[in-house]
Formats: C-alpha cells, structure tokens, sequence
C-alpha cells in the first residue's frame, strides 16, 4: 500500500503534535499542503496557511472553494477542558462545520480523514482489547466529544475515513514527556496505574496510517484503531523508559484517589485563573480504568498498517530529540 497522496491538502491542528509531523511529511514527498489556523496566530513556518475560523462557516466555505483541496486531513481537536461544551467547541462544531463548507463548495473532495480516539469507544477490560464492531461507550468528556465528532462525519455527504490512534507517543509530544523528564530525575511514579494496561503507538506510524488510509479506496466510510501490537501494562512502558533513559530510578506508588484529587486541584486552579489543565476530574476518570486496549487488525488488513519501529527503539528515538532539542533543560 502506498504510504503518501499527491495533490492539494487541506490540513488542521497542523501546529500540534501530529498534525506538525502530518503536515512536515506530506512537505517533504512534494504536496501542496495548506494548514487553517485561527485568526491572529502567525503563518505556518512551512508550508502554506490560510486564517479561518472554526465557528465561522461563511470562512471555511470561502477557504474551501478557493482552495478546492484533494484531502481534507482533520487532526485539530481539545484535549483540555472543564466542560462537556468546552469539549464540543473544540471537537465537534469544527468537524461539523468543516464538512458543511466541503458538502456546500466542494462536492469533488476525495476523501476527509478525520482523527478521533480510541477514547471515543471507552475503555476495554484487562485481556479483551477493542474491536472496531465493539460498541461505543466512552466514559468522560473527551471520549464523548470525539464519539460526537466520528457520528458527524458518518453523517455526511463526503467520502471519509475515520482514525482512532490508542495513546500516541514520540518527539514534539508534551504528554508523554513527563514521564522522561522524571525518568531523567531518577523517579518512576504511578497513580495507583502500574498494573493497568494501555495499547500505544508512535507518531511515525500514526502518520504513515493517516496517509495510507487516505489514499486507499477500500477505506471509505470506515473507521480503525491504530496500536504497535500487543496491549502492555504502565509497569512496562515505563521500565522501557527507564531503559533508554539509562538512570536507576526510585519506584513510586501513589493509591488510586490520587489522580482525583489532583483533579479537583487541577479544576480550582482553572477557575481561578481560566486556564485550561489536563489533569482534572474527567482524565481521572480516564486514568481510573483497568485498560485502554485495541487491536489494529482491521487496519492491517484493509490497508496493509504494520508498526514500523519497535517499541524500545521508537522510545529511545523520542528520548534522543528531547535532549537534541532541549527540552529537559527547560
């Protein structure tokens, strides 16, 4: 399967963890590759940008019939919130506005790709990793919103195909990083978390999925988890990190009421100052759950997705970047 499109790209969140490395690849194979970004924000670096808002359909219909692009590749979504709201403003109204603007404007549109979640399906049980047939029952804020968005896009007028990366790791991710930079302080910290189980992926493969997705015709009107393999346990990614990160570290175990209460502190800081977090009591929900699992079979088989980079060697090229670029000195 190839692993690149050609043409005119319309790309979202192009700024953010994957949408920079989306936007950086499709550069580099030679497409024409177009990123929205909000009113007031600079031009992209690289690439061409166009301003537009999310919340003006008048705006993106504008963008959308001057452009007329191929692909419309939407990465851009909220991870913070307080609120359901906040969640549906930054989730769900983009995804419904950007596909009225191409159902009203462009009707030649080849595909639009939408990113969501494994978070839109909820969490698995220890063992018993999702399935796409599974049913969708997500259990908090994010995870409802990003289910919204995916029952938008089935709804429309377009071709599309949906992604649902399980959690993505690799250089430029902030999330993840945490747990180098405590690594690097010699300390290995769980949240009553170490024996649950996650399915991961890494950023380069997430990529390459996006793309080969995008220009596969068996893809349309479907939607795929993307993983590395086999679901492992916190305890093992993070002694993985500690590998790689070559530092004996000291082990610590908080209970399990710990995220709430970070939580709660998490969502008074905001209060007081307006600024979204990402630890409040909607991730301690998500971080509560015994597994957030799934497979990556479909995806194999309708357009051939296989991980790229072993796990070990994956961690070791993200913690290489974050010395090369800095970040454990900030």
């Amino acid at each position: 399967m190839t692993d690149t499109i050609t043409g005119k790209v319309l790309i979202t969140g192009a700024s953010g963890f994957i949408g920079s490395w989306l936007r950086d690849t499709l550069l580099e194979q030679g497409a024409d590759v177009i990123a929205i970004r909000r009113p007031g924000s600079p031009e992209a670096k690289t690439g061409r940008s166009v301003e537009a808002s999310y919340d003006d359909l008048g705006s993106l219909e504008r963008v959308m019939e001057r452009e007329q692009p191929d692909y419309v590749l939407h990465v851009a979504g909220a991870t913070k919130g307080r609120t359901y709201q906040d969640f549906e403003r930054g989730n769900v109204m983009p995804t419904e506005n950007l596909l009225r603007a191409a159902e009203a404007v462009h009707p030649d549109l080849k595909r639009f790709v939408h990113i969501s979640s494994l978070a839109a399906y909820g969490p698995s049980r220890p063992g018993q990793p999702l399935r796409e047939t599974d049913p969708r029952r997500p259990v908090e804020f994010y995870g409802e919103s990003k289910l919204a968005s995916e029952r938008t896009v089935e709804r429309a007028a377009v071709p599309y195909t949906i992604i649902r990366p399980s959690g993505v790791y690799g250089p430029r991710d902030v999330d993840m990083f945490e747990l180098f930079k405590l690594a690097r302080s010699r300390v290995n910290l769980f949240f009553g978390n170490r024996e649950s189980w996650g399915s991961f992926v890494y950023v380069d493969d997430v990529v390459r999925a996006i793309l080969q997705a995008a220009a596969s015709p068996t893809t349309v009107g479907r939607g795929y988890f993307l993983a590395d393999g086999e679901p492992i346990t916190w305890d093992t990614l993070q002694a993985d990190i500690q590998a790689v990160v070559g530092r004996r570290a000291l082990t610590v175990s908080l209970p399990k009421q710990m995220p709430f209460v970070a939580g709660v502190l998490g969502e008074l800081a905001t209060r007081i100052d307006g600024q979204p977090r990402l630890m409040n009591r909607q991730k301690a929900i998500m971080g509560a759950q015994e597994a957030w699992t799934c497979h990556a079979e479909a995806a194999a088989a309708d357009f051939g997705f296989t991980p790229s980079v072993p796990r070990r060697e994956a961690l070791a090229r993200t913690h290489a970047w974050y010395e090369a670029n800095g970040w454990y000195g900030r």
